[in-house]
């Protein structure tokens, strides 16, 4: 399988996620956003929609928008499960994915922030904007999880999945997480997980050397 893929795209990390907890070995490619790459003829006849991530599976079907593509895999390798058995649970894990990567992730998409600043909003304002967006989002899924454990019980699954990568874009944004006890729990467990770790931002290829 191929990922095209960016390396501090939040959607990206989650499917990065996704086939970390699966076991799933990928080749990466790096789609540069900053410079527009996803803007070139070659990329546009892999994701017309000029979006990351896109998943080449390996029959050579071209995969695009992370839920779909996560969707894909659960399918498809369906050990270890991201999602549990009973229907209400299953319910209640897709509510948390779906408040962050429908209501809040699209709200500091790059091509959101753009248009922002082409409308005369100056980078204290977007980072404004940004933080107030991931707030009132976190502070609905922080009331939502679980008391111990990962987002809904003792294993790592879909919600933990979106919740981690979004993390990683509220810290970027520079927003202040000391107030959700039990998203930073989530997180610190995140920290510690191996196939996570791998998955991270920073780990990537395509990451400006710090």
């Amino acid at each position: 399988m191929e990922l095209f893929t960016y390396y501090r795209s939040t959607s990206s990390y989650r499917v990065r996620l996704a086939l970390a907890l699966k076991g799933l070995d990928y080749r990466a490619v790096p789609v540069n956003l900053l410079s527009g790459e996803q803007h070139l003829p070659a990329y546009l006849a892999v994701n017309p929609q000029g979006r990351v991530p896109a998943l080449r599976t390996e029959n050579g079907q071209v995969l695009v928008q992370s839920a779909a593509i996560i969707e894909y895999l659960e399918q498809v390798y369906p050990e270890p499960a991201l999602l549990p058995a009973d229907a209400a649970a299953r319910a209640r894990v897709r509510g948390v994915a779906a408040l962050i990567g429908c209501d809040v992730h699209p709200l500091h998409n790059v091509s959101v922030l753009n248009r922002l600043r082409a409308c005369g909003f100056d980078e204290p304002a977007v980072y404004q904007w940004v933080q107030h967006w991931i707030g009132h989002g976190l502070q609905a899924v922080e009331q939502l999880l679980d008391d111990q454990g990962w987002c809904f019980g003792a294993t790592p699954g879909l919600a933990d999945v979106y919740l981690v990568a979004q993390l990683y874009a509220a810290q970027r944004f520079g927003l202040e997480l000391s107030g959700y006890p039990r998203i930073a729990r989530v997180a610190a467990l995140a920290a510690q997980h191996p196939q996570w770790q791998a998955a991270h931002p920073a780990r990537q290829a395509d990451a400006p050397a710090q």
